[in-house]
């Protein structure tokens, strides 16, 4: 069975929230920042959600970390 353990962690559900955010506040860019700045901060926060999900379903932790590592690279691109 698929184990989907990563909905259950503090840390994605907070991801989630952020990536709402993202996207709400990039909705008020203006049209020229649309394909350039608003693109790279959606990708982003695509990633954070992403990569705390699959990190989630490695079996070891050098990987687990690994997939933290990229998903708070991506964080840090949005802040």
């Amino acid at each position: 069975m698929l184990n989907l353990s990563h909905k259950k962690l503090d840390v994605y559900l907070i991801s989630l929230k952020l990536l709402e955010q993202v996207y709400q506040i990039t909705k008020s860019f203006p049209v020229d920042e649309r394909f350039l700045l608003v693109s790279q901060l959606r990708r982003a926060s695509i990633s954070v959600c992403s990569n705390i999900a699959e990190g989630a379903s490695r079996v070891t932790n050098p990987e687990k970390r690994r997939f933290l590592e990229i998903s708070r690279s991506s964080l840090v691109e949005i802040y």
